[in-house]
């Protein structure tokens, strides 16, 4: 039988977007937050370059507008692309008041009477990147936690696995809406299931970078939101834009540590194998274009080459400049025998930001009512087709400010009540077969690099089809037969995950932005082309 927590809030997921919104509701209002891990294990902990927002002189809300429409390839919603980028300083203001100990200003273009450092990425017009070294992520997080922790409205639990929503479909499906109750979730320590009913549900869980065989994204990252939403009856939109970091380091060791795109806006040059520069080749921007050109042509050459990786070449910057400019960086490339100062650093593109997600308006919320969304699960229509540099914790910030403000103005919907619905495991075995699980997990991670990566096909992608549909119906039957463990439950959201990112992908009928069909390589003229949604 289930345990029951009753709250006002039920936030699931612990990086910048789940922090920033327990602390904004928790002002007034009861909060629980629970973490599949540690508090401070999730994909924000790890965001390396920054946050987008317009702070210098030099800079305005028109030109961040037109990089992100221009990013997005025509797919991007101006109006959400408009609210986000003109709530940025505002929202950076608010992590400065809570602690957050950015770079202080070091000289450099456009940044007169800037007392902060701001940095160039690909696709910006402008130096509009603040961050706090090459941790900007880990500091927001460690912030953000200390906020929360003093919060007597606030409780968290660690190692809480959310399993599945609660919809009033699901307890009696006789109302005219579905509406969002709570959630199940797993207590990784007591393997104890408890039933959390709350006023309203917030998924802020993160990506599903894992789904992948290279990614830059820790282990959590298995789009565990993603796939509750979508069981529970969210829409789901333009999962086929997985964006690709272009520059993961090339490691046995390493496996998702990123070189940040702050080391080519300082300066750094990509190279191939044999050291000469190449992306002059692809772009007149060269190792300054959007991310989804620089990945695709680092995977041609790579293929050109026959070697497993390409060079980013540093050297240029000097080795005093990348000591304070990237000190973790350049720990963690000694630490893998390379100097920055001295040494290439082998590259080679890793998944890593999905654009898609759960659909959701500019208030985060979803197609089922007291549920919303914020941060890398959802889809608001910020990011378009390719996701332009650093505007994702940007969105992770004012979507969840809005998310507050939109409760604030409009309260709650009232839910019907419904009685409690214990988690029932009767008869279920210990799962006795793990390895299956693992072979599992790998088999979905290797097809889906292998047939729905940076370049795709019709033939590559029904292949695709056909393995997950059979992978599913394997995994749904050992769900059903078998005690909750965290490696099923992991696996079977990738299986889901892995199912709606094939569909999406094989809709688009046309390259655009991350997705490259060779079947399509072309990019439809349309005015307003549409999103992939699906449900």
């Amino acid at each position: 039988m289930a345990l029951t927590i009753h709250t006002d809030h039920l936030i699931v997921g612990s990086g910048i977007a789940g922090l920033m919104l327990a602390h904004k509701l928790g002002q007034t209002q009861k909060v629980v937050i629970i973490a599949k891990e540690s508090l401070s294990e999730n994909n924000s902990r790890y965001a390396q370059g920054g946050i987008a927002s317009v702070l210098s002189p030099e800079d305005s809300f028109e030109k961040h507008i037109e990089d992100t429409l221009e990013a997005g390839a025509g797919l991007c919603h101006r109006d959400v692309v408009q609210a986000v980028v003109e709530a940025g300083p505002a929202a950076i203001a608010e992590l400065i008041s809570l602690g957050v100990d950015f770079t202080r200003g070091k000289g450099g273009k456009g940044q007169e009477g800037q007392p902060y450092h701001l940095t160039l990425e690909g696709g910006h017009s402008e130096r509009r990147i603040i961050h706090a070294d090459d941790l900007t992520g880990a500091e927001v997080v460690r912030a953000l936690g200390v906020a929360i922790r003093m919060n007597p409205n606030i409780t968290i639990y660690e190692n809480m696995f959310a399993i599945d929503l609660i919809t009033s479909d699901k307890v009696r499906p006789i109302f005219s809406k579905n509406y969002c109750l709570g959630a199940y979730a797993y207590n990784r320590d007591s393997r104890e299931i408890y039933e959390i009913r709350s006023h309203a549900t917030h998924l802020c869980a993160g990506g599903h970078g894992k789904v992948y065989l290279y990614t830059s994204n820790p282990d959590v990252a298995t789009g565990d939101g993603l796939a509750m939403g979508w069981r529970a009856g969210c829409r789901v939109a333009n999962l086929e834009f997985m964006q690709f970091h272009p520059t993961c380091l090339y490691s046995q060791k390493e496996k998702t540590f990123l070189i940040s795109e702050a080391v080519r806006g300082e300066g750094a040059i990509l190279k191939t194998a044999d050291g000469k520069p190449f992306m002059q080749n692809y772009h007149p921007l060269e190792s300054l274009a959007p991310r989804d050109i620089v990945a695709r042509a680092i995977d041609s050459e790579i293929k050109k080459s026959n070697v497993p990786y390409v060079y980013l070449d540093a050297r240029g910057i000097g080795l005093d400049k990348i000591k304070a400019r990237f000190p973790n960086i350049y720990k963690v490339c000694l630490s893998q025998g390379i100097d920055m100062a001295t040494d290439m650093i082998p590259v080679v593109p890793a998944a890593h930001f999905s654009c898609g997600g759960l659909v959701t308006d500019a208030d985060g919320r979803t197609s089922i009512t007291n549920l919303f969304a914020i941060g890398e699960v959802a889809c608001t229509g910020l990011h378009g087709a390719n996701r332009l540099a650093s505007n994702s914790l940007l969105e992770a910030l004012v979507i969840a400010g809005r998310v507050a403000n939109y409760i604030a103005q409009h309260g709650i919907e009232d839910a019907p009540e419904l009685p409690s619905t214990p988690w029932r495991s009767t008869g279920a075995i210990e799962p006795d077969e793990l390895v299956v699980l693992t072979h599992t997990w790998d088999e979905i991670r290797r097809m889906m690099w292998n047939y729905v990566g940076i370049v795709r096909s019709d033939k590559r992608l029904q292949r695709a089809y056909a393995k997950i549909v059979a992978i599913r119906q394997e995994l749904e039957t050992f769900y059903w037969e078998n005690q909750i463990d965290v490696s099923l439950l992991e696996v079977r959201n990738l299986a889901d995950v892995a199912f709606l990112t094939i569909r999406c992908a094989l809709k688009r009928k046309e390259s655009r932005g991350i997705h490259f069909n060779i079947d399509y390589p072309e990019t439809i003229d349309n005015p307003a082309p549409s999103d992939t949604v699906i449900w």
